[in-house]
Formats: C-alpha cells, structure tokens, sequence
C-alpha cells in the first residue's frame, strides 16, 4: 500500500489544512507539496497518533479496527457499505459547506482526518479498487495496538478464528450423518447413460460432478475412468469424485443451485470461490456442530464480496427461479451470495465430508459438523468402509433384487440387462423383459453374460425357470407376444358372414371363432356404424372401459 506521503498526492492544500486542523496542528506551509511534507511528519508521529485514535468514535475505531483486520485494505464497495460513502464535491463546494465540520459518515470522519485513503490495486481478478490505511501510518497503528492489549485484542486477526458461534440445542435438532450414497447415485447415471436411457431422471449436479472427474463427456461414459471408479473401494471412489470437486473450474456451484438462474455471457470464478468458502469451514473445530445461520451471517459482515469482484452486485443477471424476479445489487446478497454458502455446505455433505442437523420446524439444514479423520473411518458411526460383498436376490419371475452393499460394478453390469424398478433405501430393484434383453443385445450383451454375472454372485442360486429361459432367449429369441386388441363377438355366426361381406370388412382382421373376429386398429367406431347400416346395434365396450379408468 502506498505510504502517507504518497496517499496526500491529489489533496490540495485547502485539504491537507482541515486535516492539520483536526489534528489540533498548525501548518504552516503555504504550498502543497511543503504542506504535505510537513503534515506527514507530524501525523506519524507515534504519541500523537495514539493520543488521536484514542479520541476517535467508537463507530470510527471499528473501521479503523476492520481495516487493521484486513490488513490495511478492504474493497471499497464493501467498506463503504458497512461505513458509508464520501460525497464527491470540488474544492469550492468543500470550502463553502465543510463537510468535515458535519460528516455525514465514519469513511468522512476518517478520510477528512487522514486516516483513510482510496486507490485501485491489481488483484487476481484484475484491478480493484480500496479503502486503506497508508502504510507507513498502518505500521504505527498496529504498533500502538500491541502496546494496548486490552483494545488489541478485540482488533488482532485470527485466520483460525471460526466465523459464527456453536449450533444451540434447537438448531441440532434432527442428525443427518454423512454418507457416500452419492457413490451407488453416480453408478445409476452412469448405467443409464451407458442403456441410452432417456426416461432417467438426471441430476444436473451429479452430472457436473461427473463431467469434471472425467467420467463422461457431453453425457457420453468414458470406458476405461469408468470401469476404474467402479472398481475402486467406495473410499476411494468417493476420495476421487471430492478431489475432482475441489480442484474443479468447471463445477459451478452457483450456476448449478436450483433456486436461482443465470443468464448472460458474465463469468464468475467458482474455484477460487470455493476455496475462499473452504478456508472459512476449516476453521469451524472438527466435530462440534455449527450454526449454519450463524456463519453466514459472519461472512456476510466480514467477507461479504467474497464471490464478487470489486463488491459488484449489478452486473451479474440472476434470476429467482420461482417468479422470474431479477436479483440485483447487495439487498440480494442473501438469494444469491448467503444461499451459494449453504448449497456448498450441502455439497460438502452430498460428498460424504460433513453432517447435517435439521432444527426443530425447519425445513432445511440449521447446523453442520466437520468429521475428523479418526470418526469418520469409524463404521459404527456412518456407512464410509463397508466392503462390497453383498449379494444379489434372483426370483424366478426375472426379479433382481441387489442390496447396496453388493459390488457396484457388477450392479453396473446387470442393470444394463433390465427394467428398472423403483429402488429402496438399501436395495435396488430390476426385472427382465423380452424388451430389456433385446434392448441390451443392440448394446452388443448376451444373455450368457448376464446369466455367469447372476451365477457368480448368488452362489449359483439362480431358479432354474429363470437359467432356461435366458438360454431359451439367448437361442431363439421372443417365443411368445402380448399383444393388446379389440375384439368384436357378435351372437350368432349368421352375424359375422353378414358383416364380411359388407364394407365393414375392410375393418376386419382375423378371424377367431365363429362368433369373434379382431378389429383393426382404432376402426371400431367404423365398424359399429358399418353394423348400424346393416340393422344391428353394437355394444362398444373399449369405450366403456376408458370412460370408468
């Protein structure tokens, strides 16, 4: 940061007069660069200037203290926000309305006395402009600070210091512990896009989180990541999927909540983001529980813009997707900003990392808990290091049932043979049809596979109806067809000859009985008109049916 000489570059002497004379000093320089010189040495003088912070408001001594915070600067949107702005004015207008004798905010009060300075800074995210103290005048300040422990203590900065407070007795309240059930989600998608599944439910965060691991590509399986994630230990097929995640620029947090929608060609940096929210989460203890409330509440009046460059809150075009409602300026910090904390804290707990507590009467997460290394090997706490030996249940009918313990490749496998049932907590559901093995046969699969899969890990208990059926298939395919038709019966056969030598015979496919023959297709209201022409009433029951379902 420049130093106080510097800092008093663009001040005119009329400028640097208010600020002697707030100092209680007389300048006597006439000049502006003597005036400057002069004024320097007298405002970094150390007794002085802890005699003149001592006289400060104690609104004006927690900027002073933020500032010291921050290690002299803080982005000026940001501090302005907490302390209030400067009003721009000339030399003329200042001189006739003093603005210094009535501010109308601590940044005046600061500015007008010397104390505070603002100046654009190259950043990572490009040049940014600051509220500061200048330097050499910081330097003392910390100084004076360390000398007076009983004020510093309140001011000195602590990285490790946790942002917010403990979760209280109300915000615990119902415990939802970790788990890497994310891992049998992701081996779901990945079966389905692999079957060209286009009925499957995607989820659009798990895909993100897929994409950057490198398991598919423009929601393609890549075959050999693939095949090595699912025949990792679900330690390490979770430690894959959450290092992808912390190192990922292509996962973006903010883009992917479903509670607001992006538009525009802006770009924000959910990287660095993410890192920035992580820091403050390392500091909350290790397996104490949080308020979630609390620290959101913490960054918002210490890190607010911690996500925008230069404290913007305009330039981004952020929709709430309920109604449409454009989210602009910092009054939407909350929506945008407060909610992307709580959707990583969410994601930190889809990744198997933290549990979650669901207070009383609340309708999401009121408290985290980080796990230490030790409590989460621990498998009498949550389901981290369960081995996957599990088993597979086969019934007769091409029932499949496989327990979420069983090997995720081999449920990979099967699930591409199947229909797909409605799953349980611990199980997965599947049936065979004729569509679905056909279906896997276009895929290049053979039934034997599926029946060795099912031989293997059933400890050969596959019902033998089931193994000749699938040999059946595997030899000749479809033996048999379930066809839905509309039959016409009339009561006597002298009825159906009359009938197939009318017009209505067009309508008419094959004949079953003497008394029943099959209606094409959607004819039926052609043939019972084609009966009226002939003095006969039909019944049609079709209709009937689908007026009482």
């Amino acid at each position: 940061m420049p130093d106080l000489i510097h800092s008093l570059l663009n001040q005119d002497i009329g400028h640097l007069r208010i600020i002697a004379d707030l100092w209680g000093l007389d300048l006597d320089s006439t000049d502006s660069d003597s005036a400057r010189d002069e004024l320097s040495a007298s405002l970094l003088d150390f007794n002085l200037l802890a005699d003149h912070l001592d006289s400060l408001t104690p609104e004006a001594d927690s900027a002073i203290a933020a500032l010291i915070n921050s290690n002299g600067r803080i982005a000026w949107a940001t501090f302005t926000r907490q302390f209030g702005d400067i009003r721009e004015m000339g030399a003329g207008k200042r001189d006739r309305e003093h603005p210094h004798r009535n501010p109308i905010s601590v940044s005046e009060i600061l500015c007008y006395r010397g104390l505070l300075a603002r100046a654009f800074f190259e950043t990572d995210k490009g040049s940014q402009e600051f509220a500061y103290i200048p330097n050499d005048m910081f330097e003392l300040m910390i100084e004076e600070r360390r000398k007076n422990l009983a004020n510093f203590a309140d001011l000195a900065v602590n990285n490790s210091e946790p942002l917010g407070r403990p979760a209280s007795p109300a915000e615990k309240g119902t415990e939802i512990l970790a788990d890497d059930f994310i891992l049998d989600d992701a081996t779901s998608m990945l079966a389905a896009l692999r079957m060209g599944r286009s009925n499957w439910q995607f989820d659009l965060r798990l895909g993100a989180l897929l994409a950057s691991t490198n398991l598919i590509t423009n929601n393609n399986i890549q075959a050999e990541p693939v095949k090595t994630f699912l025949e990792s230990s679900r330690k390490d097929a979770l430690k894959m999927l959450y290092d992808s995640w912390l190192k990922s620029d292509t996962f973006n947090e903010l883009k992917l909540m479903p509670s607001i929608i992006c538009e525009g060609e802006w770009k924000n940096s959910p990287l660095d983001t993410r890192k920035t929210i992580l820091g403050f989460i390392n500091s909350v203890p290790a397996n104490k529980w949080w308020s979630i409330a609390s620290f959101v509440q913490a960054i918002k009046q210490k890190h607010p813009d911690f996500q925008r460059p230069a404290g913007d809150y305009d330039s981004w075009f952020i929709k709430r997707a309920s109604d449409g409602q454009y989210l602009r300026g910092f009054d939407s910090w909350n929506e945008v900003d407060g909610a992307l904390i709580r959707f990583i804290i969410n994601t930190l707990h889809w990744l198997g990392q933290v549990d979650l507590a669901v207070g009383e009467r609340a309708t999401e997460a009121t408290a985290f808990r980080i796990m230490s290394k030790v409590e989460s090997q621990k498998s009498d706490l949550r389901p981290l290091t369960f081995d996957e030996n599990g088993k597979i249940g086969v019934s007769s009918n091409g029932k499949i049932s496989i327990s979420r313990d069983a090997p995720r490749v081999v449920r990979y496998q099967i699930a591409r043979f199947c229909e797909w049932d409605e799953p349980k907590k611990d199980e997965f559901k599947y049936h065979l049809t004729a569509q679905s093995l056909k279906h896997a046969k276009e895929q290049g699969l053979k039934a034997e596979q599926l029946l060795s899969l099912l031989v293997k890990h059933t400890d050969g208990k596959v019902p033998p109806p089931l193994v000749k059926a699938l040999k059946r298939w595997e030899a000749r395919g479809t033996e048999a067809r379930a066809e839905t038709q509309t039959i016409l019966r009339v009561s006597q056969p002298e009825v159906l000859e009359e009938m197939r030598k009318s017009k209505a015979a067009k309508y008419l496919g094959e004949v079953l009985s003497p008394t029943a023959v099959i209606v094409k297709s959607g004819a039926i209201q052609k043939v019972t008109e084609a009966m009226i022409e002939l003095g006969l009433f039909a019944e049609d029951l079709s209709s009937r049916m689908k007026d009482e379902g």
